[in-house]
């Protein structure tokens, strides 16, 4: 069995997110999407609701879990048997992020190899930042995040 990683801070989980959960669960036996922190960002959601978030919208499919952690990718993967990590690809910038991040994983984790997916054109825009940046001036958030997303984010803005 193949164990599919598919990690990202998901702050708020988006369609594109949804896209590559979808497309990626078709493909592998299994796929944890694993909520992790970034040190460099400062969430709108914290890990555990983000994990609920994402718990919400992945219910329908059944060889999909949710996780969280707070350890380096490549030793989280250690969790699982055959583990691959997936990431999804935007544009340029996130190619030339994710394959740097790659090859650190593959360093800290010689086992541990990843797979892209590219985005689908719809989504190539959408982003996590731009969905908060959007929720912040009271945008309609409906062609970027999943409807329970939505209202989240709606109720963190007048929280």
């Amino acid at each position: 069995m193949i164990t599919a990683i598919y990690p990202g801070t998901f702050d708020p989980i988006t369609l594109g997110h949804l896209d590559i959960i979808k497309r990626a669960a078709g493909v592998f036996d299994k796929l944890v999407v694993s909520v992790v922190m970034n040190i460099e960002k400062s969430p709108m959601f914290d890990i555990d609701e983000r994990v609920e978030l994402i718990k919400a919208v992945v219910k329908d499919f059944p060889n999909v879990e949710v996780a969280s952690s707070v350890e380096l990718l490549a030793d989280f993967a250690k969790n699982y048997e055959n583990p691959i990590v997936i990431k999804g690809l935007r544009n340029l910038v996130d190619y030339e992020y994710e394959t740097t991040m790659a090859v650190f994983n593959k360093r800290l984790n010689p086992e541990l190899e990843t797979f892209f997916i590219t985005s689908n054109q719809q989504y190539t825009y959408v982003s996590s930042t731009a969905v908060r940046q959007l929720a912040m001036y009271g945008a309609d958030l409906t062609d970027y995040v999943p409807e329970q997303v939505c209202q989240a984010v709606i109720k963190k803005f007048h929280s």
